[in-house]
């Protein structure tokens, strides 16, 4: 059996105010033409499909134009996706009815039954071959939020929550598969000892319970495809305990490594191989600096000019970080103006003073960071220490998570 393991699309996703829909249309485009030349058995989208709860109706119509064409091109294709955190699961499981006709699974929430236990035949999917036997079971664990895996049943600890939930539903598909078929875990979740992407993935939860072990799935599994951390890699070393990464850059701290998906091969429960299918860059995002600001206006003179043939959408994204020495309140008007014929999309412009070691807001040294670049955890914590004098505690930054959570759940709703 053959899977693609992928993650974190981010659809609707903007860049500093710039969407990125061109770059989404060209990855799907090229995930179409992968799946219909490879033809595998399965697609797993681990989760993050889009970038926000409520994304915008370009977005949504990508993503369902991508499964009728993925399915119009092979009727023998199963598709399973999962929320990620930045999803609504209500919304990403709206039209499962609809979807099951195309065999793609949408999972997006865990649910229990009136006696209290979990409903795990929601989460277990069959997964069959191209001729309709079942190879394996793929356990689908969407991004669970402490609200669905806390209270009477499972008290409050969340780790302990997610443990519980985990070892129900593998007990539960090892009892149900047969003898030679393999279990696949999809999962949107922060492993411990995963390398994370400055400036893009949005922390889960407050405080280091968010890093969860690699011990939750034991060796009955034979491949868990991960989504969450944006860079592609191993969790600990294990090759069956992979994130995919994004298919594009989603920060300018993304551009220093190869955006892949990840190719598949099990015979019966054994892990054959894992090979990275390289995606296409269909955007360059370029830095500049940082550099005191004389350099930096000489190389943007450096950068090509606009060719009128080319494809305005495929000009790079640009990054310009400029170094110091006394505030500039031209700045913007000097790079723009160097930038004026040249083949580049501006879309940020970053600045700190000699000496302060990072971005400053002016002669007091003290660090000046864009609301976008921040956490509300870390807003929150900036704000208790402005307040209060001393750093926040931890059980109020716990109180404040299960308000956070809150108010995301209630923003979901479609």
């Amino acid at each position: 059996m053959r899977l693609f393991h992928t993650s974190d699309w981010h659809l609707g996703q903007n860049l500093h105010g710039q969407e990125r829909d061109f770059e989404h249309a060209c990855f799907l485009d090229w995930l179409l033409r992968q799946l219909a030349q490879e033809k595998p058995d399965v697609l797993l989208v681990a989760g993050d499909i889009f970038d926000t709860v409520n994304p915008p109706v370009k977005a949504q119509e990508r993503l369902y134009d991508f499964i009728v064409s993925a399915h119009e091109q092979n009727a023998n294709l199963t598709i399973v996706m999962i929320a990620g955190n930045h999803d609504s699961g209500s919304r990403i499981e709206l039209p499962a009815p609809l979807m099951r006709r195309l065999r793609t699974h949408a999972l997006g929430r865990v649910l229990w039954l009136d006696d209290g236990q979990l409903d795990v035949e929601r989460l277990l999917l069959p997964l069959p071959d191209a001729k309709g036997k079942v190879k394996a079971w793929c356990l689908a664990l969407p991004f669970l939020r402490p609200a669905e895996v806390t209270g009477a049943q499972l008290g409050d600890d969340y780790l302990r929550g997610i443990g519980q939930v985990h070892e129900w539903l593998i007990a539960a598909a090892n009892s149900k598969r047969k003898k030679g078929q393999a279990l696949i875990a999809v999962s949107h979740a922060h492993m411990a000892g995963g390398s994370v992407s400055e400036d893009s993935e949005r922390s889960l939860i407050i405080g280091n319970a968010e890093a969860l072990p690699a011990s939750l799935f034991g060796p009955s599994i034979s491949y868990v495809a991960l989504g969450h951390l944006h860079k592609p890699q191993k969790v600990n070393g294990e090759e069956r305990i992979r994130y995919s990464g994004s298919p594009i850059p989603l920060s300018f701290s993304e551009i220093g490594y190869q955006h892949q998906i990840l190719d598949i091969t099990l015979d019966g429960e054994t892990l054959v191989k894992v090979e990275p299918r390289l995606i296409p860059r269909a955007v360059n995002l370029q830095r500049l600096g940082p550099a005191p600001l004389a350099d930096i206006l000489g190389q943007l003179k450096e950068l090509p000019d606009i060719d009128l043939l080319a494809d305005v959408q495929r000009q790079p994204w640009l990054e310009v970080r400029v170094r110091l020495d006394e505030p500039q309140p031209d700045l913007r008007h000097q790079v723009e103006t160097a930038l004026q014929g040249k083949a580049v999309r501006l879309v940020r412009i970053a600045a700190e003073y000699a000496g302060t070691g990072g971005n400053s807001s002016a002669d007091d040294g003290s660090a000046l960071v864009e609301l976008d670049q921040l956490s509300p955890q870390e807003l929150f914590s900036r704000a208790w220490q402005d307040t209060y004098g001393n750093e926040v505690d931890e059980q109020t930054l716990k109180d404040f998570a299960v308000l956070l959570q809150d108010v995301q759940m209630e923003s979901e709703q479609p």
